[in-house]
């Protein structure tokens, strides 16, 4: 139940279920309102956003009226209502202002000394997000992702693609509080969650109406369950999904053939092959580029359709973007209908994306909607592709025109619409449950349609910002934002400058993928400057061994996987959920994680280590691969390659499941 309560005029608090959401005085107000002009540049996905505000006011609460608070300013029309209303168990509350020139709000909500806030989507620099302002704007990752670090610079420097500590493919205005409550903002135009106060959590919005939700629960489970049944869940994924390894290879039939071939030859277990350049590829200063005219092309891949029809017991998986590229079949059919997003004077809106243009594919008009659905269908279903890469979605333009409105309102919806797309097309061929899409872009609502998420274009090394490490941090926040399924690129993707992947990287790597939902490989941006998983003996029999351990544990991985479906608990999950009151549970840097329920896995994450320190939260926990108990606090053990720490808990049900894990 909320509470709204108000000792003298023009003071306010709002409550819900004991907790204190929001207090409102004049000197300190809980509402501003304001006008702004923003201004905002994209090259390839990576956006300069900068705001002028011109004015910010702060709000004067007039009157409360039973569900309602009224607020104004002399130099605003009218009063701003912020009403409340109780459905489904969650508090909504609405803010609008009829003044057509305000622009800009600000609300502060309440926040206590040493709270916590996690969320924001999928964040890779941190996992408590206090001391930090967070912008919410799906982009480019960018490269490095660390304005300190030589990489970022060169990346700067190259095309402005460097990235800094909030960029990041899925942002989301979700914050869960350690008090056990959590706040979504619904609106998509651009936002700000600014935690760098400690006495409040100020959220910021370029627009003059918004909806807020809040929710409470006596635990974290039922904190995660109320906020993704707002937000929505992902099924569970199909059996070869979780299985084995899906091997990224690519270069034609024959090259993904006999490259499937040496690794189950080796003993790899290989569940799928994903093949991303299907429809043909391109050589671009960046590195191996893929053809964005999304056909099968029969020349680079002969008899693929047999080779798929002959692999019953392998899933084939493809490629796919909304984008389509500048002279292709699908471009001009797209062109022909008036399917491209338009710029303000009627053309289309074709930009770079790296040495060539494309058109974006207006997913907000119901006939292009529908058309590329087709497309999905047709292309990739038909051909017989149990999965595919449902790529990009974060380019949208700010000042794009669209059948259904502005680019500025629409950009952080339209990953969401994409994976809509994705969505409808598998459940209109009948193929719900069989078929699995990943994507890297996402937003709020993306849980309702999208059946994965993959973290992205890390670099391959072992940086805290942008490599091994990041991933870690990406899946927690995001499993506490409400998607509770994810994986990586095994060995990392973006390959630039000094940049390679090494053998000793790709073993490590492969051993965190082996205790996660998916295992996947990826040969980067480019192979030829990357170990691959075939290149060596001890890879391979690395693999083997590890996609054994992976497929010993899917009776465990399945029943995580379809706790996440029904409840919206992450597989992979955050040690504060078991430690609540430990400060040290929210430190990202702890690089651990709970994999479901009962196991505690601590990825090596450092080159040249072959001991791993970590902190075990209060219990009972046996080392897997020793089976000796150790108890909470802070342990240094030996971590050779094949044996990251991994732990289960000392009285669980799968004990003997776990323990089998030795003998692989």
């Amino acid at each position: 139940m909320f509470e709204i309560k108000s000792p003298r005029a023009g003071q306010a608090e709002l409550w819900l279920d004991g907790k204190c959401l929001l207090r409102h005085s004049e000197r300190a107000p809980a509402l501003f309102l304001g006008r702004g002009r923003e201004k905002i540049s994209m090259f390839r996905g990576n956006f300069d956003i900068r705001d002028r505000v011109d004015e910010r006011l702060s709000a004067r609460l007039v009157a409360v009226e039973g569900d309602t608070l009224r607020f104004a300013h002399p130099d605003t029309e009218g009063q701003t209502l912020l009403r409340l209303c109780e459905r489904d168990g969650l508090l909504h509350l609405d803010l609008s202002c009829p003044d057509p020139t305000v622009n800009r709000m600000w609300l502060r909500l309440y926040a206590e000394p040493g709270e916590h806030l996690v969320g924001g989507g999928e964040q890779f620099s941190a996992l408590d997000l206090r001391g930090r302002l967070w912008p919410i704007w799906t982009r480019e990752q960018g490269v490095g992702r660390n304005k300190l670090t030589e990489i970022t610079r060169l990346a700067d420097a190259l095309d402005g693609s460097g990235g800094d500590y909030y960029t990041t493919f899925y942002p989301q205005a979700t914050l869960v509080s350690s008090r056990l409550c959590f706040m979504h903002l619904a609106n998509t135009e651009y936002a700000e969650l600014d935690l760098r106060e400690e006495a409040c959590s100020e959220i910021a919005l370029w627009s003059g109406q918004a909806r807020f939700v809040f929710g409470t629960a006596e635990t974290y489970d039922g904190l995660l369950e109320k906020l993704t049944g707002l937000l929505g869940r992902q099924p569970a994924l199909p059996d070869w999904a979780m299985k084995g390894l899906w091997l990224g290879v690519q270069g034609g039939t024959e090259r993904a053939v006999a490259l499937e071939k040496r690794c189950r030859d080796a003993g790899v277990d290989i569940s799928a092959v994903w093949i991303q350049d299907w429809e043909g590829k391109r050589i671009t200063s960046f590195g191996k580029r893929l053809q964005w005219d999304w056909r099968w092309n029969r020349e680079l891949y002969p008899d693929l359709d047999r080779v798929i029809a002959a692999e019953p017991g392998t899933a084939w998986m493809g490629y796919i973007n909304p984008y389509l590229v500048e002279g292709g079949v699908l471009f001009r059919q797209a062109q022909e209908q008036g399917y491209f997003v338009k710029r303000a004077d009627g053309t289309d809106y074709l930009f770079d994306f790296g040495e060539y243009d494309c058109g974006v594919v207006d997913l907000t008009m119901p006939e292009a909607f529908a058309w590329y659905k087709g497309v999905i269908r047709n292309n990739l279903i038909g051909l017989g592709f149990r999965g595919w890469m449902a790529d990009f979605g974060e380019y949208l333009p700010a000042d794009a025109v669209c059948h259904g409105g502005s680019g500025l309102t629409l950009h952080n919806a339209w990953p969401v619409l994409w994976a809509r797309c994705n969505r409808e097309a598998i459940e209109e061929a009948g193929k719900l449950g069989e078929c699995v899409f990943f994507m890297r872009a996402g937003g709020a609502g993306s849980g309702k349609y999208a059946t994965l998420i993959w973290a992205g274009d890390q670099n391959v090394d072992w940086s805290e910002d942008d490599g091994l490490p990041s991933v870690i941090t990406a899946a927690l926040s995001l499993g506490m934002s409400g998607f509770g399924l994810h994986c990586c690129d095994t060995g990392g993707y973006t390959t630039l400058f000094h940049l390679h992947r090494d053998e000793e990287l790709m073993l490590r790597w492969l051993e965190f993928s082996c205790f996660t939902p998916v295992m996947r490989t990826h040969e980067g941006n480019r192979p030829e400057s990357n170990v691959q998983l075939y290149d060596s003996e001890r890879l391979l029999s690395a693999a083997a061994r590890l996609t054994g351990i992976h497929n010993a544990l899917l009776p465990y991985l399945q029943r995580c996987a379809s706790e996440n479906a029904a409840r919206g608990l992450p597989v992979m999950r955050p040690l504060f959920l078991e430690a609540p009151g430990e400060a040290r549970a929210w430190d990202h840097r702890l690089y651990s994680y709970l994999l479901g329920h009962d196991l505690l896995v601590a990825p090596v994450v450092k080159p040249g280590a072959d001991t791993r320190t970590l902190w075990l939260p209060e219990g009972e926990w046996v080392h897997l691969w020793t089976g000796k108990t150790y108890g909470a606090g802070e342990h240094t053990l030996p971590a050779p390659i094949g044996q990251p720490p991994v732990f289960r808990r000392a009285h669980c049900a799968d004990a003997a499941l776990f323990d089998s894990l030795r003998s692989i």
